[in-house]
């Protein structure tokens, strides 16, 4: 009995280890869709043809609505499990990178240009000229997976691995791998959205490729939003993180080696494996322990304590400089790809910021990302 006890209180204190690592919008979005599907289904309510995205009722009545309303609700059990499994560690990733608000600024972009080039598509296949097929005029689109394969894109592409593990069973080459993960879904999975997962496809092309950097706000818009009174008692929590300082217990994603193969997120890999361990650290020293954890936000000026060089020929990093302070450039000898500044000034940073902050960071878009989140 005695025994029972002890792996009873252990579970419960590692899941609740493992939900208090989970990022605020990421538990939250979780959470909000996991109470909808529960609420649902004690109240006997499953008319999702009301709530799922239908091409021809937005046409038609205009019900935009549906837009948001088909990312929440789910269909069954096994659908919003998996999508909120899969969401936890892509979400907890892109949430360390950009901030709280600003991911949820981009969740409701995705959501909305999805919905656009669903629309779109379902009027070019129905009404084309040559061989009108309304099917997907009439096709109820329901779920969160459209967002998350815009995000698996989004942070393929930051990643700047070169190869991707499917589930872990084969690798293949980064660029293809979300295309791949819609074939094998397509295969498996018959009765899933076929025009809703290849649309949140493109949409995470278009952002990565900076298409809709006009549509995507300077930091101080994120800014202003997380200095409102409304949001206090959000900001204040731990787990929430600013997009121009946060928490310094958490730490920023990185990948701790060079490797050209990553098994990133849930779609790869061991199930229970990624929800103990789904975000890659890096290593530190317990000097720089000592001196403060790494964060998005906390303000630092790149080359302090020029004369000193560490193990991997990187200038080390003060993180004692308030938000904003002006940043002393080192020339180094590493020159920025244009891809990976392309990247980078896709994701709406300056790019004499960007060259800088990969100059520093030795052409790692993953550090260079957390400098430059720190630079506000």
């Amino acid at each position: 009995m005695r025994s029972n006890i002890v792996s009873e209180a252990g579970l419960q204190t590692r899941l609740g280890q493992w939900w208090e690592g989970i990022p605020f919008l990421t538990s939250a979005v979780v959470g909000v869709c996991a109470t909808i599907y529960v609420v649902c289904l004690l109240a006997g309510y499953d008319s999702y043809y009301e709530v799922c995205f239908l091409p021809s009722a937005v046409i038609s009545k205009f019900q935009v609505y549906r837009i948001f309303t088909a990312v929440l609700f789910h269909g069954s059990l096994l659908h919003v499990l998996f999508n909120m499994m899969a969401l936890v560690p892509l979400g907890s990733e892109l949430e360390r990178i950009m901030g709280s608000v600003r991911l949820l600024y981009i969740i409701i972009l995705l959501a909305t240009t999805n919905a656009l080039l669903h629309l779109l598509i379902a009027l070019l296949v129905a009404y084309n000229p040559i061989h009108p097929f309304e099917y997907l005029m009439n096709e109820c689109a329901i779920g969160f997976s459209g967002i998350l394969f815009s995000m698996i894109v989004i942070e393929t592409s930051l990643s700047g691995q070169q190869y991707r593990s499917v589930f872990g069973l084969f690798n293949v080459p980064a660029k293809w791998y979300a295309w791949i993960l819609l074939v094998v879904f397509q295969l498996v999975m018959s009765n899933v959205s076929l025009l809703g997962h290849l649309c949140g496809i493109l949409s995470g092309f278009a952002y990565s490729y900076g298409l809709f950097n006009f549509l995507i706000p300077g930091p101080s818009f994120y800014s202003k939003i997380e200095a409102s009174s409304l949001l206090s008692s959000c900001v204040g929590r731990r787990k929430f993180i600013l997009c121009t300082g946060g928490n310094p217990s958490a730490s920023i994603p990185t990948y701790s080696s060079q490797d050209t193969t990553s098994s990133s997120g849930l779609l790869s890999g061991s199930l229970w494996r990624n929800l103990s361990s789904w975000i890659p650290r890096r290593e530190t020293s317990p000097q720089g322990t000592q001196d403060g954890q790494m964060f998005p936000g906390r303000g630092r000026t790149l080359g302090s304590g020029a004369g000193q060089q560490l193990s991997n020929g990187r200038r080390p990093i003060n993180n004692t400089v308030a938000v904003g302070a002006e940043i002393p450039v080192h020339h180094q000898d590493y020159v920025a790809s244009e891809e990976a500044i392309q990247k980078l000034v896709s994701m709406g940073f300056d790019r004499t910021q960007v060259e800088v902050a990969l100059a520093a960071a030795d052409g790692d878009i993953n550090v260079a990302v957390e400098i430059l989140s720190q630079q506000g």
